[in-house]
This record gives C-alpha cells, structure tokens and sequence, in this order.
C-alpha cells in the first residue's frame, strides 16, 4: 500500500507556471507507476498525466500536452508536475495517484490509490 500526499497548489495568473510535488510513503514506491488526475468544479476527474515505474514512459492528456511535465524521483519517494503556459480553464483540484500500471493505462483505469488533492487555480 502506499500514501500519497501532495504539495505545490496554489493561485497563479493566466500564463503563469506551478510546480506540484507529491511525496509517497511505503517501501514499495519503486513498483508503482505514477499520475495524476484532477477534478474541476461540476465536472467529473480527469486524467492529465502519468509515468512508468522506470520514469522512461510518460503519457499526456492532450490537453496538457507541452504545457506540462511529469517526473519522479526515486530516491526522494516523490513524484512532480511542472505546470507552464496556465489557462483558466487549468482551475481543479490535483490528485496525485499510483497504481500497478503502465503509463498508458493509467488514462483509461481509475488508479487504485489517491491523495487527497490540491487546490490550483488560475486566475484571468
């Protein structure tokens, strides 16, 4: 099993950057394939992005891709999205998740575990 707890939300302009952070707990982080996920006001959570175990394999949301990047860092037990070029319609609340996955199959599945999210909102 593994926590997950994020950091990192917060308000920012319009074309603006944030950098989130998500520390896991548990021995076994090095087994999880990582992502996240957020959920804007009145819509259902969507995927933005993931990467593999080995860090080698990435997967984007098409409407993040090149906005946005997706790393990990194994000895620290942390995963981290860097946020560029902001829109509003970027305003949700960020899950870190982790799960026995690939990539890839983390936009299609409902990871397993979740951390409780932050807020990051973009301001016009």
């Amino acid at each position: 099993q593994v926590q997950l707890e994020e950091s990192g939300g917060g308000l920012v302009q319009d074309g603006g950057s944030l950098s989130l952070s998500c520390a896991a707990s548990g021995r076994t982080f090095s087994s999880y394939a990582m992502g996240w996920f957020r959920q804007a006001p009145g819509k259902e959570r969507e995927f933005v992005a993931a990467i593999s175990v080995s860090g080698l394999s990435t997967a984007y949301a098409d409407s993040v891709k090149g906005r946005v990047t997706i790393s990990r860092d194994s000895s620290k037990n942390a995963v981290y999205l860097q946020m560029n070029s902001l829109k509003p319609e970027d305003t949700a609340v960020y899950y870190c998740v982790a799960d026995f996955s690939t990539a890839s199959n983390m936009r299609r599945n409902s990871p397993k575990y979740w951390g409780q999210g932050t807020q990051v909102t973009v301001s016009s």
